[in-house]
């Protein structure tokens, strides 16, 4: 796509032009430039494409693709407050509205002019956008302003391990922290837990958001981050500290409500027992020896955030749980759970998979 980027005199660097055109025409443009005089041009072989990071104030096109695409293509390189400026035929008004549908927000529509080549019958359209955000360049530079920033490219380096590490159970109960996956779930605890928030957790070209200003940035290599990006989101991740699991003992008792007990080993139906119990308005969860860690990545994940909302105790092993506390217990095998008594403070235990509840709570279960 041919494409001229200029920078304004009036910018504080000096001013220059880039065109860049297909390889064919380097050649002739370069003698062109040398024959006229012309300075602090610079013709580039290539196409332009996000990646290309060279700052510019503005992008004239011929537009040989719809409006959107280029948006895009020169989101890279584009300046906030920068004009994309295309010549368009007259039937444009489809790219027009996609365009301003697409990226509102991030370009502003300026300027949309029609107009003729004059002395010929030939239509055509001037649309110019501004560009209103910053371009991840300069969102980067901007992140890394008065913040800890640390570039990790080697496996061996020690709080890649750490992070590897968060990878487990284990790991995770040892360190006291957690990973944090999804982009939906990292702007949820960004907005929502901002003190249980330690670093920010991308490649170099993933900038924190504004809410994360205050974290620490773990810039790691691709291919590291590819391995700690568990379920492939190829989005950044957030490192948080463990809020408080306090004990729970049998003689403790339960609040009022439900208290839900979890001895499920793996982690997903933990998470997702975790979000059932507090879509349900549960007063707690009581985390069973035999359980999977709540902040495993997969419990993490399933429980959809709630696992930060909902109050965790740790308590006992399934077999120690003693039979004369108010539990209502649930098995395939039970009776309807319509005419179940429910006490004003109980427990709700669920068998853990495969061998289920043990015998003396089946008995009384319901269904």
């Amino acid at each position: 796509m041919p494409t001229r980027s200029f920078r304004p005199a009036s910018c504080s660097s000096p001013p220059r032009s880039w065109i860049s055109v297909p390889g064919s025409r380097v050649d002739f443009l370069n003698r062109a430039i040398g024959r006229l005089g012309l300075e602090k041009i610079r013709v580039v072989s290539g196409r332009i494409t996000p990646r290309f990071e060279e700052p510019m104030a503005g992008v004239i096109t011929r537009a040989v693709e719809t409006i959107a695409k280029t948006l895009e293509r020169v989101a890279g390189c584009l300046d906030r407050e920068g004009l994309a400026i295309f010549m368009k035929g007259p039937h444009c008004d489809a790219e027009v509205e996609e365009a301003c549908r697409r990226f509102a927000g991030a370009y502003a529509l300026l300027s949309d002019q029609p107009y003729r080549i004059p002395t010929t019958p030939h239509a055509r359209r001037l649309v110019v956008f501004r560009r209103l955000d910053e371009s991840p360049a300069r969102r980067r530079a901007r992140a890394m302003e008065g913040r800890m920033v640390r570039a990790i490219s080697s496996d061996q380096n020690p709080l890649f391990k750490e992070l590897k590490r968060l990878l487990t159970g284990r790991g995770i109960r040892r360190a006291g922290r957690a990973l944090v996956s999804g982009e939906k779930p990292v702007a949820e605890v960004l907005a929502a837990h901002p003190r249980l928030c330690l670093a920010w957790v991308s490649g170099p070209e993933q900038p924190p958001p504004e809410t994360a200003a205050a974290l620490e940035w773990y810039q790691l290599a691709p291919d590291l981050l590819k391995e700690v990006d568990l379920f492939g989101t190829h989005a950044a991740l957030l490192l948080i500290r463990l809020p408080e699991i306090s004990p729970w003992e049998p003689a403790d008792g339960f609040p009022p409500g439900a208290s839900v007990l979890i001895p499920f080993q793996d982690p997903e139906n933990v998470g997702a027992a975790i979000r059932s119990a507090a879509a349900f308005g549960a007063a707690q969860a009581i985390l069973l020896a035999e359980s999977a860690h709540p902040f495993h990545p997969k419990a993490l994940r399933s429980s959809g955030g709630s696992v930060l909302s909902l109050p965790l105790r740790q308590g006992p092993s399934l077999e120690e749980i003693p039979p004369d506390l108010p539990i209502v217990a649930l098995s395939a095998e039970g009776g309807d759970i319509r005419r179940a008594h429910f006490p004003a403070a109980f427990g709700l235990l669920a068998g853990m998979e495969g061998p289920g509840l043990p015998a003396a709570w089946r008995r009384g279960a319901v269904r």
